[in-house]
């Protein structure tokens, strides 16, 4: 008998996407648990009538809201999604093969990010490689305000598996940058928690060092203007992140300062 899986993903108002996704899932996946953040745009209708489990969750953070839906599973192996991805056929073919012949260990997919309409294969988006399939009982998303990671109880031998996973992110230019904003901001918000220091040195240095990486080592300008765009866009997520951690900094020192006055 084949291992079973359980594909978790957490959703707020992503009707658009959500359907490809767990279309996507029909052919591995032995449950699909949706850990929902109270929706109003009919996310919960569609996931449900697509044979999917909901659950309503007042927002967590990445990293703890992903473990609630890891709770929930009946299965031991987590198949660990966004509503914005999906399996391509040939990921879909390795997936089901793993499972027939017994799962180990963890596994790595390739994801490949569309953006503008365009998927994109160079430059930081690609590859994107990312562990999502993991035993339960072995593996917890941490609590990192953004870019949440995964924790191993103990070191797991990671698996390639064959195929893409497509990741539709942005369609227009102007949904990345509010994006951007807020992600930046959050991340700015956990360097200052873990006592991170602004300088002068990060806030020239890293954007660039991310725009000579995107655009030049990774060969972001085979990518044409959407390679140029994508390089500018995140070298100035880059400049944001040190430049509100900065303001962060400023603000907490300026409090401080009128506390002791």
């Amino acid at each position: 008998m084949s291992d079973r899986i359980s594909a978790v993903l957490i959703t707020k108002n992503e009707a658009r996407n959500v359907e490809r996704c767990l279309v996507s899932l029909a052919r591995v996946a032995d449950e699909i648990v949706v850990v929902d953040e109270h929706s109003s745009d009919g996310t919960v209708a569609l996931c449900e009538r697509l044979g999917a489990r909901v659950v309503q969750q007042q927002w967590l953070g990445f990293g703890p809201q992903k473990n609630v839906g890891n709770a929930l599973a009946r299965h031991d192996w987590i198949l660990s999604l966004d509503a914005d991805e999906a399996l391509d056929e040939t990921l879909q073919c390795a997936l089901a093969s793993a499972k027939a012949t017994g799962l180990s260990g963890a596994y790595e997919v390739s994801r490949l990010n569309c953006y503008y309409g365009r998927f994109i294969r160079h430059g930081l988006e690609y590859p994107d490689r990312k562990i999502r399939l993991f035993p339960k009982a072995r593996a917890s998303w941490n609590e990192s305000l953004v870019h949440e990671g995964l924790e191993f109880t103990e070191t797991l031998p990671v698996t390639r598996l064959d195929g893409h996973l497509l990741h539709y992110t942005y369609s227009t230019i102007e949904e990345h940058v509010a994006k951007a904003n807020r992600y930046t901001t959050l991340a700015a918000a956990d360097a200052f928690r873990r006592g991170v220091p602004p300088s002068l040195a990060a806030l020239l240095g890293s954007p660039v060092a991310v725009f000579f990486k995107a655009y030049v080592l990774k060969r972001g300008f085979l990518d044409g203007l959407h390679g140029l765009v994508l390089a500018v866009l995140h070298t100035h997520a880059a400049f944001l992140k040190k430049a509100k951690l900065w303001d962060l900094h400023r603000a907490a020192r300026s409090a401080a300062a009128r506390t002791a006055s």
